[in-house]
């Protein structure tokens, strides 16, 4: 598989998200806002691409037979480092995250790529792959926690600071006054219309793009459609 396939599949192909519908519950459960969706996006990337990377390495002498539970205690770890650090480094996100970070370990979009691809693949694709998938999942995090907070809040990336520190104050963006939003987006029913929405414009988007690559090939055939 080439590097462009990788990146491609993990992006939007077969994106974790919105084409498979893998790790649904830190997704609708933590994307209430733009902050709390980036920062466990950002922790899902390292714990995939790490995974994945020493999961390949290991490949080799991994026993078959036992090779979920190898692959549960390598994620583990991952996943109890990056909670330290996050802890350490950006306490008030820990806190709002909470539970979600270690319910990590469980995410299936890991295992997932460790037993599909990571334990099939040379060192450095699987990392890739382990950043690309990471990477989509966090868009698909990322834009619904911007909908939800902007539709539900009247602003977008408000609490930066727990991510970046001062620094992420300048980046609050306020569209209107909090009581004129809708409080059914930052709560779960919102979530739901919120991730069916983005599913639905991929699939409105790979329809078109199917559509026009027909057209190039054969218009006859197209307008007979």
């Amino acid at each position: 598989m080439t590097i462009k396939e990788i990146l491609k599949n993990g992006l939007w192909s077969k994106n974790p998200g919105l084409v498979q519908l893998l790790g649904l519950c830190p997704l609708l459960a933590v994307s209430s806002t733009a902050v709390n969706a980036l920062g466990l996006g950002i922790a899902t990337i390292m714990v995939l691409a790490l995974s994945n990377f020493l999961i390949s390495l290991t490949r080799k002498i991994i026993i078959h037979e036992i090779r979920i539970i190898i692959y549960v205690l390598i994620i583990a770890s991952i996943v109890t480092c990056v909670e330290l650090l996050m802890e350490a480094y950006t306490p008030e996100l820990y806190q709002a995250l909470g539970l979600y970070i270690a319910l990590i370990v469980t995410n299936c979009i890991i295992i997932a790529r460790a037993e599909t691809f990571a334990s099939r693949n040379s060192v450095f694709h699987s990392f890739l792959d382990g950043l690309a998938n990471g990477a989509g999942f966090t868009l698909v995090l990322l834009f619904t926690g911007m909908a939800r907070e902007l539709i539900g809040q009247g602003t977008l990336f408000a609490g930066m600071d727990q991510l970046l520190g001062d620094l992420g104050n300048s980046l609050k963006i306020e569209v209107f006054e909090s009581d004129a939003g809708l409080l059914v987006a930052i709560l779960p029913p919102g979530a739901f219309i919120s991730l069916g929405l983005l599913v639905a414009a991929k699939n409105f988007l790979d329809s078109r793009y199917r559509k026009k690559r027909l057209n190039r090939r054969d218009p006859e055939i197209t307008a007979l459609e």
